[in-house]
């Protein structure tokens, strides 16, 4: 997921029923709360739209002008970070065949380390999600503004913030049934101008507006980290299928096979969309431009309904985003709730959705939000957002190392032993990606980031002592 607040402008002229408590990793998922019509597993295709819908956000829409003052080395870079990307992928898919409940990261690191390991990775990836969706409704207001002007006033737009928080919500109070349709519309919508831009682009491709292959100073090494630092957060999001595993049909064979489909899906639309805008727009003015996917489209058919095609587009491809991440902001808590290591209010589930960790969830990221407005400053709101990158590296950092774990241990029944030197270097790779992003995020992010990982620290004292009194 690629969160920006920049804007492309137009070209110119019933009952909640409480799930019962598994005290024990090993425990199977309780079906409580999750029967009737509107809740509903997600198979394949769904589950593929989550990941691929989770982890396109907003931020296709600048990605070609963000990296094109590096020149088009910054596409070795695409391929360096869609290498690890994928090697993060395989290894959810790996850890959700050996356990394939809801909550992804935070069940994988409690298995192997513990509650408290658990806890962290939990706590990190809620405090990402709600964060996360203020600032992708806040982003696409931006390009709502561009359809029907709301910017003129702040307090305009922070309802139309707002607005844009609480419909995806309401589809998930509705039901994962309602939840799976939205995001499998939501995605075929956004991908087909997407790709239509990225495809038709390649037929109006001329060399001469590539401009040179490393077009900073220093070495090329340098240029390809540099871009790459760019380009890391785009990928977050990969691990949705595994965070929803519980309402995933045949979890163990089709949770990893939609975070692989879906990563590759995804950075293939990156690649491909940048090598567009690459070849249409003069390499001098797609370096100063805002807009790029305007430019692309302005150039390939004349006229000046870029604008207007291209912010559709990216309010389509943020209001599914938001769809997806809100779901997932309340799937870790509830896994971790069932756990007691969260209140037990979030372990409540209605058709299917945990309806209190969205409530909790869309209220805290509408109270960030209307913060946002009121400060009259975004600079408060960036710096939660920078923060959010690392604290979305803490879940992925953890369930990494639970499968490095799992291999290292040699245990029998959880490691396939024919696949042992395979699943050892792709989980290696995972790792170095990982820190990867742990770097790119920043001294300044991830020393904000650690003061959010200890005031967690406190709650899980609190809950650990109240869970030893109960015993």
């Amino acid at each position: 997921m690629h969160v920006t607040g920049t804007v492309p402008p137009p070209a110119p002229a019933p009952q909640e029923t409480p799930a019962a408590p598994v005290p024990t990793a090993s425990s199977t998922e309780s079906p409580a709360g999750d029967t009737g019509r509107h809740a509903r597993r997600f198979g394949l295709p769904v589950a593929t739209a989550l990941v691929m819908g989770n982890i396109i956000g907003g931020g296709i829409f600048l990605l070609p002008a963000s990296v094109a003052p590096y020149g088009t080395v910054s596409l070795i870079a695409f391929g360096v970070l869609t290498v690890g990307a994928i090697a993060l992928a395989l290894v959810f898919g790996r850890l959700a065949e050996r356990d394939p409940r809801t909550g992804g990261p935070y069940v994988y690191a409690r298995e192997a380390f513990g509650d408290f390991a658990g806890f962290l990775a939990a706590w990190a990836y809620w405090i990402t999600t709600w964060v996360s969706n203020a600032a992708l409704a806040v982003a696409a207001v931006g390009y709502l503004d561009v359809l029907i002007p709301v910017n003129g006033h702040r307090w305009t737009a922070c309802l139309a913030a707002l607005a844009l928080q609480w419909l995806p919500a309401l589809a998930n109070f509705a039901g994962t049934r309602y939840v799976g349709a939205v995001q499998l519309v939501s995605t075929v919508l956004k991908f087909v101008p997407l790709l239509l831009v990225a495809v038709g682009g390649l037929f109006f491709f001329d060399p001469r507006n590539l401009g040179p292959f490393h077009a900073g100073g220093g070495s090329t090494l340098g240029a390809v980290s540099a871009s790459a630092a760019m380009l890391l957060f785009s990928y977050l999001g990969v691990e949705s299928a595994a965070v929803s595993a519980g309402e995933v049909r045949n979890a163990r064979r089709n949770v990893g096979r939609a975070t692989v489909i879906g990563t590759a899906g995804a950075a293939l639309v990156y690649l491909l969309g940048t090598l567009s805008a690459f070849g249409t727009v003069a390499h001098d003015r797609l370096v100063t431009s805002t807009a790029p996917f305007t430019d692309a489209v302005n150039a390939m058919f004349g006229g000046a309904w870029g604008g207007w095609a291209v912010a559709l587009a990216a309010l389509v491809s943020m209001t599914g985003c938001l769809n997806g991440w809100t779901l997932l902001s309340a799937q870790t808590p509830y896994a971790a709730a069932r756990d007691g290591l969260f209140p037990a209010a979030f372990a409540r589930r209605r058709r299917g959705v945990p309806t209190v960790g969205v409530g909790v969830t869309v209220v805290l990221a509408s109270l960030l939000t209307v913060y946002n407005y009121a400060s009259g400053s975004g600079k408060v709101f960036q710096t939660l957002v920078l923060v959010t990158t690392f604290t979305a590296t803490v879940p992925y950092l953890l369930a990494t190392a639970a499968q490095l774990f799992h291999l290292v241990s040699g245990r029998g029944e959880r490691v396939d032993r024919a696949r042992l030197v395979r699943d050892g270097v792709i989980a290696a790779v995972a790792t170095a990606f990982s820190l990867w992003l742990v770097a790119g995020a920043g001294y300044a992010a991830v020393y904000q980031g650690v003061l959010f990982l200890f005031a967690g620290v406190v709650v899980y004292a609190v809950l650990a002592a109240r869970r030893q009194r109960t015993a």
